[in-house]
């Protein structure tokens, strides 16, 4: 299998606590991003002028050359820049492709950070564009989804994922109690970790049951939580790692899969792509699910996780949910998943979402997790997902 060899690793993470409300003036994009990169360069103990890679998703104040804008805002002379659009599976596609590009000897070091904040200043004489219509993607004259998908109202994220949820519940069954479980175990190990916005509120499963209906069969409790915040990680070459302060987290193996755009055009519902991916990954690395000492996998929903960890491989096509309740799920358990509460219960800071996932497994690997620290962790892996489990990521993250 050809593929990484291990040769790049995260050295450096960076993760502003989750706020319901910004504590602070609102900050442009551009200066979240000049935030997260001091704060990642400073843990990893790295000369700044080490750093001549950086990976994006976009700016808000610049509709292009996202790159080399924030090269000339960072004052970073670049060898290598990238703007990557994968949804949630972007930030673990930034972190494939900046391994890539280390290990080709592209880079030294590469930056991946994504800002989070949900309120940027606005000019008052030039207010910024409507947003796109209940959650859609592109209502852009001549696209698909405007044409086809927006007229008739299948948009959005809520009733997409409840669609899935409904399509497996008609074909294996559907124990609700069991997925309630996956949200809360993720509270318990948010209640661990002080960062989280749900930190010192412990949930149960009746909690989850009885909070409001969102789209049949989802509840509130057990959808994401937006909130401020952003997230960075530096990965960097073996001989930056080896002198790096902390603990090297080598990126092993990856998958990338993309199958559809939205759930209108998808084969099956059922089978996502993530199950290409984690074959993938785990190839690349020569490792087996057991392997596996911690699973940061994103959880836009509860019935994403159900779903991700079957289609990864961890338990048989439509045994998830009795997987899940015979399982610990949080930070002392047999599985330990989501350890600092995952989306669901630390929270969503927009794109930043999906890099929270990685600074999960990271931090868990260099032993930074406080009391929500697994033991002998070694092995961590992470899922990115896009859409409506449409481009999905895996990563393999490893420990010396």
């Amino acid at each position: 299998m050809t593929g990484l060899r291990g040769e790049a690793a995260i050295i450096g993470i960076a993760e502003l606590p989750a706020e319901r409300r910004p504590s602070g003036p609102a900050r442009f994009t551009l200066d979240q991003y000049a935030l997260l990169a001091k704060m990642v360069t400073e843990d990893a103990g790295v000369d700044p002028s080490r750093i001549n890679g950086l990976l994006t998703h976009g700016v808000a104040e610049s509709a292009m050359f996202a790159p080399a804008t924030l090269c000339e805002y960072l004052g970073l002379a670049l060898d290598f820049g990238e703007r990557v659009d994968l949804g949630g599976a972007t930030s673990a596609g930034m972190v494939w492709r900046a391994a890539a590009a280390v290990e080709l000897g592209v880079c030294d070091a590469a930056l991946a950070v994504v800002p989070g904040s949900l309120h940027v200043p606005q000019s008052q004489l030039r207010p910024a564009p409507e947003p796109n219509w209940y959650g859609a993607s592109s209502n852009n004259y001549g696209s698909p989804q405007a044409e086809f998908e927006i007229p008739y109202g299948n948009v959005g994220q809520n009733a997409p994922y409840a669609q899935i949820a409904q399509r497996y519940s008609a074909e294996f069954g559907y124990d609700p109690a069991a997925v309630a479980k996956i949200a809360v175990d993720q509270r318990t190990n948010a209640c661990a970790h002080p960062g989280a916005v749900f930190h010192g509120t412990p949930i149960t499963v009746d909690d989850v049951l009885e909070s409001p209906m969102i789209a049949d069969p989802i509840h509130m409790l057990e959808t994401v939580m937006r909130v401020h915040g952003g997230v960075g990680v530096l990965i960097a070459s073996a001989d930056i790692a080896r002198n790096s302060r902390h603990r090297p987290v080598w990126i092993k193996g990856f998958g990338e899969h993309i199958a559809f755009k939205t759930p209108t055009y998808a084969d099956d519902l059922l089978n996502t792509p993530i199950a290409r991916a984690a074959d993938k990954a785990f190839a690349m690395a020569g490792l087996s699910r057991t392997d596996v000492d911690v699973a940061s996998i994103y959880d836009c929903y509860t019935i994403t996780v159900l779903m991700s960890l079957e289609d990864a491989g961890f338990c048989a096509k439509g045994t998830g949910m009795s997987w899940v309740a015979e399982h610990d799920l949080t930070y002392r358990g047999d599985f330990p998943l989501n350890t600092a509460g995952g989306q669901l219960s630390y929270g969503q800071a927009g794109m930043a979402g999906g890099m929270h996932h990685i600074v999960d497994g990271a931090r868990q690997i260099m032993g930074r997790a406080g009391a929500a620290q697994v033991r002998d962790c070694h092995t961590a892996f992470v899922t990115g997902n896009g859409g409506i489990m449409s481009e999905q990521v895996a990563l393999l993250m490893r420990g010396d």
